[in-house]
């Protein structure tokens, strides 16, 4: 019976929907992290009755066919990328983006990833690096005796020296934004890569054409609502729960007539 792989395709979509559901859920806390959605399509129809079909020598036009479907297909899981709220941290090295904009990352293997966390620290050498220990790009070096190290909302980082009351320049915080953010891969660790659907990177100054502008001792939590999530959690549990009782109704009548006497 075609209802009972219908049915099949349904519970089978709707198993990923909650997978991704409880991703969203169990990042809630992430720094930067953007939510997911699922997003499906229907399958293709077996046409029993075209419609539109000629149904006299008259010219008579079937108005309404008979279309038998196949289910439900996932298409893809889109990141929603919109701005997360900032929470006030205590420490000078920890930055938020309000806008579009990407830190730029370099990857031990020198390869460029890009995130939104900017929960950075200082390595050994006094260089500006990720959670991971991953060099932020370009590079940012703070002497060891610096005193205090201000970053304003263009990026321009400046370190205040002991004898010395005016901050000098040390280096400059870049942002990277795409045509298409959706588009970027994620691989774990809060980052992502670009990849032909994201567009190429634009690597520029924070404030400027778009990349958005910087804070300091503040991060970008993640943009996961949990009203939301609960609910759609509870949408397509009732959708999957749907679809069960779909295979239990169709395996009742074949039942049914695989018993009856002829």
């Amino acid at each position: 019976m075609r209802a009972l792989q219908t049915a099949a395709t349904g519970m089978a979509a709707q198993e990923l929907n909650v997978q991704v559901i409880a991703n969203n859920i169990a990042n809630m806390n992430t720094t930067g992290f953007k939510r997911q959605r699922a997003e499906f399509e229907d399958l293709l129809y077996e046409q029993q009755r075209r419609v539109g079909t000629q149904t006299s020598d008259q010219g008579t036009i079937l108005p309404a066919g008979i279309e038998l479907g196949a289910g439900v297909k996932t298409v893809g899981t889109p990141r929603i990328m919109a701005q997360g709220s900032l929470t006030q941290t205590s420490s000078d090295f920890d930055l938020a983006i309000q806008g579009e904009g990407f830190f730029r990352i370099q990857l031990p293997d020198g390869t460029l990833s890009y995130t939104r966390d900017g929960s950075f620290q200082l390595n050994a050498q006094g260089q500006l690096v990720t959670s991971d220990g991953n060099l932020v790009q370009p590079t940012i070096t703070v002497p060891q005796n610096t005193t205090q190290v201000t970053i304003n909302a263009q990026g321009q980082v400046s370190a205040t020296l002991p004898g010395n009351a005016t901050p000098s320049v040390i280096g400059q915080i870049e942002l990277t934004r795409f045509v298409n953010k959706a588009g970027l891969q994620g691989i774990g660790n809060n980052l992502f890569v670009q990849t032909p659907a994201s567009g190429a990177p634009q690597d520029g100054l924070p404030q400027t054409d778009g990349r958005g502008s910087l804070q300091q001792d503040y991060l970008e939590q993640s943009n996961v609502d949990p009203v939301t999530e609960i609910s759609n959690l509870i949408a397509a549990q009732r959708a999957y729960e749907m679809n069960t009782k779909i295979i239990t109704a169709a395996d009742q009548m074949m039942q049914t007539l695989t018993t009856m006497n002829f």
